[in-house]
């Protein structure tokens, strides 16, 4: 069959024989004029999955949120977009050793922090996932261990992991000791619970992490169901354009001795392939199979 014999239903088709000009049906004998025509009456279903595209890749896949204090510095300056992975928790891969993390409020640790009002477009672009939402009370820290973790630091560090001592020298910033000699957190020796992670921020004199929060009802573990995901990039402002690895230090041979081994990890390399399949699939029995029957 040629391609001038496909017929419509209930008609002849465009195989009549009339010349193009002639089987246009628009007002002015214009076929553009009525595709430019359809375009607008399709533009609000277009903008319309878009919008439910974002919120969708909000929800469940990346996410934008802005850097509040100077608490991550230098790894993250206030006024930094960071995008965090939504995704792979969804797998069950649970926070790593190393990740800068993004997580909900496990205790009230940000009391008496102001909250920014949003202006009406602020609100638009959070919601669609274009700017973080002001109204979430979110933190954002490095995770140091993870359930089965020894944490101990004593005098100005070394800081030790399971008695592993860190070299924190590529992301501690400069002029700080890994831990603080004070009497309100500085100093300790303590075990990770399961499902749990211990938190801290780069700029150790600078930030009011898991240290100086274990009055509350967690002893300052952030619970691993208040994770929202780990920030993978620093997409703003462009200058600053980065990914957000983790350190070398967390990758050093009898780290894990003593913890004990959580839920494996899912990369976005696995993913991928895993969505591919189906498709692959999908491709062989629509064009493989389907030459198969006409050769029948």
């Amino acid at each position: 069959m040629t391609p001038g014999n496909h017929s419509a239903a209930g008609g002849e088709g465009p195989g009549d024989g009339q010349p193009p000009a002639e089987r246009g049906g628009s007002d002015d004998g214009s076929p553009r004029a009525k595709q430019h025509r359809s375009f607008w009456k399709e533009l609000p279903i277009l903008i319309g999955i878009a919008l439910v595209l974002a919120l969708l890749i909000k929800t469940f896949l990346v996410q934008a949120f802005s850097i509040p204090s100077d608490s991550m510095q230098n790894t993250l300056q206030q006024g930094d977009r960071v995008l965090v992975d939504k995704l792979t928790p969804w797998f069950g891969s649970e926070p790593e050793r190393g990740e800068v993390v993004v997580f909900h409020d496990p205790d009230n640790w940000l009391a008496g922090e102001p909250t920014p009002e949003p202006n009406p477009l602020q609100k638009v672009l959070s919601w669609i996932g274009l700017m973080p939402s002001a109204e979430e009370k979110d933190l954002i820290k490095r995770v140091i261990g993870v359930g089965g973790d020894t944490i101990e630091c004593k005098g100005t560090g070394p800081l030790k992991v399971n008695g592993m001592a860190l070299d924190e020298s590529s992301y501690v910033y400069p002029g700080n000791t890994p831990c603080s000699q004070d009497d309100q957190g500085g100093q300790f020796k303590l075990k990770v619970p399961e499902d749990h992670i211990w938190v801290m921020g780069d700029h150790r004199q600078n930030s009011r992490d898991s240290r100086y929060n274990r009055a509350d009802s967690n002893e300052g573990f952030v619970p691993v169901d208040k994770v929202v995901g780990r920030a993978i990039v620093i997409a703003w402002p462009v200058n600053r354009w980065t990914n957000l690895p983790v350190p070398d230090t967390f990758d050093q041979p009898g780290l894990d001795a003593a913890s004990s081994a959580g839920a494996p990890s899912v990369a976005p390399q696995g993913l991928a392939l895993a969505g591919a399949v189906p498709l692959v699939l999908w491709r062989r029995r629509r064009y493989g199979g389907g030459a198969g029957r006409e050769e029948g």
